[in-house]
């Protein structure tokens, strides 16, 4: 690849695979949308001639392409209320409400938690991550609440990346999952990685996935559910969500990673997405050395999930 120019040559094991499947597999920050705009513009050339997106490869088809250079739209700040836990000149722990989205990304570039931060922060945050993701060195999902830790400058942000590195910050969730857990406490340890057969999902065990270690307690036992603490040892994409499907025990309301719910699946009440909060964040001040500890309180929705449940 050289100034946004592609080109593959198609393999044994890609034969009779679609065009489309086969660049997203390839190109893991593609998305099907963006591969199949490609497609439809014939911007993508199998043997030198365009293809459309049902395209079966054939063992020895090159395939080429040419991306446009990327363009990083303006990200503005919003005077957005924030939920703040801790805050100094180097440090500030944020409360995450459900369905906030933490970061820019294509297509949700207004209402994020960044640029509620871009507000807040005047525009004090460490800038190693890129106009992206100012001050951002950890994410959590949208519909997970509860403490995110964000760097105000650059050495803040390298200490922080640092102690994740080496699995020092300590990360405690509450969630709900389905089944009644036998044991009082378990560690789940499968290596997590895209999931070869959906790319929006991430697998347990999966080949090339990444070492991952999840701790778990029984706090509370309820009939078809249990409440859980989560301690985080690495911190893989979606890891906790990932981890209780491979043991049989999906978090409640999750609608990604729900295989091997018992029963009929059903929520006791609505939600919007993953019952999962991230309750307790410890690290090492990056100036003083000191710890420090967070609590998130449990969310409104949270506790009263937890009344029902009773």
């Amino acid at each position: 690849m050289a100034d946004g120019r592609y080109l593959f040559q198609v393999t044994e094991e890609y034969e009779e695979e679609r065009i489309d499947k086969y660049i997203s597999m390839l190109i893991d920050s593609l998305s099907r949308s963006f591969i199949q705009k490609l497609l439809k513009d014939g911007k993508v050339l199998v043997n030198g001639v365009p293809v459309k997106q049902n395209y079966r490869l054939k063992e020895g088809d090159e395939v080429g392409f040419c991306l446009p250079p990327a363009v990083e739209p303006d990200i503005l700040p919003e005077d957005i209320p924030l939920d703040i836990l801790y805050e100094d000149e180097d440090v500030l722990v944020v409360n995450k409400p459900k369905g906030m989205v933490v970061h820019p990304a294509a297509g949700h570039y207004s209402h994020t938690l960044v640029n509620a931060l871009m507000y807040h922060c005047r525009g004090s945050l460490s800038g190693i991550n890129g106009v992206m993701r100012p001050g951002i060195v950890h994410r959590i999902d949208r519909d997970t609440t509860g403490s995110l830790l964000v760097c105000k400058n650059d050495a803040a942000h390298l200490s922080i990346a640092a102690q994740l590195k080496e699995h020092s910050i300590v990360r405690r969730y509450r969630a709900v999952v389905y089944g009644e857990i036998r044991e009082e406490e378990g560690v789940v340890e499968l290596p997590v990685g895209r999931d070869p057969h959906d790319r929006k999902r991430m697998a347990a065990g999966v080949k090339n996935g990444k070492e991952a270690v999840t701790h778990y307690r029984v706090l509370q036992r309820f009939r078809g559910f249990t409440y859980i603490e989560c301690r985080l040892e690495t911190g893989r994409t979606h890891q906790i969500r990932v981890h209780m499907e491979a043991v049989g025990h999906p978090l409640l309301g999750d609608e990604v990673y729900r295989r091997n719910i018992p029963g009929n699946g059903r929520p006791p009440c609505h939600l919007q997405g993953q019952t999962l909060h991230a309750m307790i964040l410890g690290f090492r001040h990056p100036r003083t050395g000191e710890y420090v500890e967070t609590t998130a309180p449990l969310p409104e929705y949270f506790s009263h999930l937890l009344k029902i449940l009773e």
